[in-house]
């Protein structure tokens, strides 16, 4: 009785090793595949503009050259308050230089530009400065917010 008591005990640890260990290899390709997943898709970011002009071209600066390391990357530019200035018709940086053209460059590599509503009405904005290559949205907080908890995009504050 103890001869067979003893060989179903090394049985059954057997078993549960073999078990254990296939549950391991199997948990850690999960874990593998899922990072390899990961690593190969695109970074996304918001850049959240709020500060004016010289943040603006501070920041689109930033954007440009992510964009040099990294011309997969997904990024969109949100700005409120005054980081909106940059994305109103006839907005210049500090040499000059008009806004709405290096917004138009960087559309034409898939950056996005979305301006917040809420500062429009509260500053009495018509939506027609608004240039033509930026988006509306409700309200720029809420869609940094957005794209950083339902869209997985890293916060990026120039």
């Amino acid at each position: 009785m103890r001869w067979n008591l003893a060989l179903l005990r090394s049985l059954g640890a057997g078993v549960l090793a073999v078990a254990v260990a296939g549950c391991a290899v199997s948990v850690g390709n999960t874990k593998t595949e899922r990072a390899e997943a990961k690593s190969t898709a695109p970074v996304k970011a918001v850049y959240h503009f709020t500060n004016g002009l010289d943040e603006a071209q501070r920041g689109l600066g930033n954007v440009r050259n992510h964009l040099a390391a990294d011309p997969t990357a997904k990024i969109v530019v949100v700005g409120n308050g005054d980081g909106i200035l940059f994305m109103l018709d006839g907005a210049k940086d500090r040499n000059g230089n008009p806004f709405d053209a290096t917004i138009q460059g960087l559309k034409a590599q898939g950056v996005e530009f979305r301006l917040c509503n809420n500062t429009l009405v509260q500053r009495k904005i018509d939506k027609a400065r608004v240039i033509p290559d930026v988006s509306i949205v409700p309200s720029g907080v809420a869609e940094a917010a957005t794209l950083q908890a339902r869209e997985g995009f890293v916060y990026i504050r120039p």
